[in-house]
């Protein structure tokens, strides 16, 4: 009987040391800006949709409160974003991007390029490649719940 438990043959850790190793290329195109790979994400989304609120981000982002919150204080303190309570419901709040934010996305502009060519891998590929992983985590996730 084979083996079933080698650690090469997991997608698991696969898809875990993908993720270190794409940390590291990631980590010193972010440390120009001064980001996370976290907040990089915040700022990204933020970017394509301004005005957010935190429950939306957090949903978008698949990170809990707990986790969004201090990652989104630190945006702000670096003068980033602005949080605002709604003005329909005190209990929501709203994400807006500062002038600061928004200047910051034309520095961020090369980064998936800069991904891309450390992928060593054509668009379409990359593209192939990203819609599979997303498939696999919706399946993931429609099997935990």
């Amino acid at each position: 009987m084979q083996d079933q438990l080698k650690l090469d043959d997991f997608i698991c850790f696969a898809v875990y040391t993908a993720s270190h190793a794409l940390n590291r290329v990631y980590k010193p195109l972010l440390d120009t800006l001064g980001l996370t790979y976290p907040q990089y994400l915040a700022m990204v989304a933020l970017w394509s949709e301004d005005g957010q609120t935190v429950g939306g981000l957090g949903e978008k982002l698949f990170l809990e409160s707990s986790t969004l919150t201090p990652l989104l204080k630190r945006l702000e303190s670096a003068g980033y974003i602005r949080r605002e309570r709604s003005k329909d419901d005190e209990r929501v709040v709203v994400l807006r991007l500062t002038e600061e934010g928004k200047r910051l996305k034309e520095k961020a502009l090369a980064i998936p390029g800069c991904i891309a060519a450390a992928s060593g891998r054509d668009a379409v590929d990359l593209t192939r490649l990203q819609s599979e992983i997303v498939a696999l985590r919706e399946a993931l996730n429609r099997s935990a719940a």
